[in-house]
């Protein structure tokens, strides 16, 4: 594979993860956020299901390891369940998606802070202008009070 298929599988992740924001306002339009949680639930338990059957796995791994996926997967879970609720209580799409979207930033943070990894002054400007869009995408105008 080449040094470029990071990105295509970023640029996928992308499109799938903004496809996805769009479903789960709709399925939590109609049904509670819990039953559309437990449906992407059984969906990620298909694909991991595949995964285990058709794909090279190495199970022979450190309890450690297994331990950091599983608590990965388990702050994944309760992420995902954290964004239906929001997004059946009210909050738009357009606004919800692009705040829980910023999780890199708390990862950006850990990995500067445990990690040892540095900050260059452009990376340091997308986050403020991250925050910046968030802020901005987060303004709302009462109904009839402008366009």
């Amino acid at each position: 594979m080449n040094t470029q298929a990071w990105f295509l599988f970023a640029v996928v992740a992308l499109v799938f993860f903004g496809i996805s924001g769009i479903t789960q306002k709709l399925s939590t339009n109609h049904v509670s956020f819990e039953l559309s949680f437990l449906w992407f639930c059984i969906a990620m338990g298909v694909i991991s299901a595949t995964i285990a059957v058709a794909g090279p796995v190495e199970w022979r791994v450190s309890p450690s390891l297994v331990s950091l996926a599983a608590l990965g997967g388990l702050l994944n879970g309760l992420g995902a369940l954290t964004s239906f609720a929001a997004l059946e209580k009210g909050g738009k799409a357009s606004v919800v998606i692009p705040i829980i979207n910023l999780y890199p930033l708390v990862t950006i943070a850990g990995a500067w802070l445990f990690l040892g990894e540095k900050l260059t002054a452009t990376q340091v400007g997308g986050i403020v202008c991250a925050l910046g869009a968030v802020v901005l995408l987060s303004q709302e105008t009462a109904p009839g009070a402008g366009h």
